[in-house]
């Protein structure tokens, strides 16, 4: 039998989120989600899945199905109880696309983009005060972290003091989030004529808080690179991951 990823007391808090998001207790139901979590830790294609999962196509359609309907995002959201808004840290982080997610049936954008790395998928990743992921977007490799920080901003509006790295250093972005009622702590770039004299590199320090937040998630092979030709479905990808870190909370 392969190693599970969740105790008794893990996927009793979980089952519970499960059927209020109307997903059918079917006997199986468990070892199905397993097999979801064991397909995102070691990163196999959905046919080599052990059997002891059972059929792998049955948990594919299931993963398909729920992704579609959104249901892994709304069990992350489910799962944010109480977070921690005093600070919130933002940060984007490149995940190689494999070649065999190219080429999607889709007319819509899935997220896939040339940088210097190739083709890629960026996560562009919001943290609380405790180092634990509240919100993210995904974006094709190409897009930097200005262009996607409005919506990812748009996402925080009880955030007391949103910190980043110079990748954000803009002045809509620093208007926005003063619209929304926070502080922002950016470093502005080398030839700026407004310097740094103001910003709080106390505060500032605490920013690795959303790179070890990476480090965790991209422990999971499937979020690290990215398998799934469909957007949606890598997004539930990082919905699971991201999940996974706030159930024990």
């Amino acid at each position: 039998m392969p190693r599970l990823m969740l105790s008794n007391e893990l996927w009793s808090k979980l089952k519970k989120i499960l059927l209020q998001h109307a997903i059918y207790n079917k006997p199986d139901l468990r070892i199905t989600v397993e097999g979801m979590l064991y397909r995102m830790r070691v990163g196999c294609p959905w046919r080599d899945l052990p059997s002891a999962f059972g059929e792998w196509n049955s948990v594919y359609k299931r993963f398909n199905a729920w992704s579609a309907a959104g249901k892994w995002l709304n069990i992350f959201k489910a799962l944010l109880v109480d977070p921690d808004f005093e600070w919130v840290f933002l940060d984007g982080s490149y995940a190689k696309a494999h070649q065999h997610s190219a080429g999607a049936a889709s007319d819509q954008s899935e997220a896939i983009g040339k940088s210097r790395a190739g083709n890629t998928s960026k996560i562009h990743l919001a943290v609380d005060a405790y180092g634990l992921p509240i919100a993210f977007e995904i974006t094709g490799g190409e897009i930097n972290d200005c262009t996607a920080a409005p919506q990812l901003v748009a996402q925080l509006p009880s955030a007391e003091v949103i910190i980043a790295d110079k990748g954000y250093d803009s002045e809509s972005i620093r208007q926005q989030i003063k619209a929304q009622g926070a502080r922002s702590v950016i470093p502005r770039k080398r030839n700026s004529i407004k310097g740094n004299t103001d910003l709080d590199r106390g505060l500032y320090c605490y920013r690795h808080l959303v790179e070890n937040a990476f480090a965790r998630l991209k422990h999971y092979r499937a979020v690290a690179f990215r398998y799934d030709k469909l957007k949606r479905n890598y997004e539930s990808v990082i919905a699971m991951a991201c999940a996974f870190l706030w159930l024990p909370m």
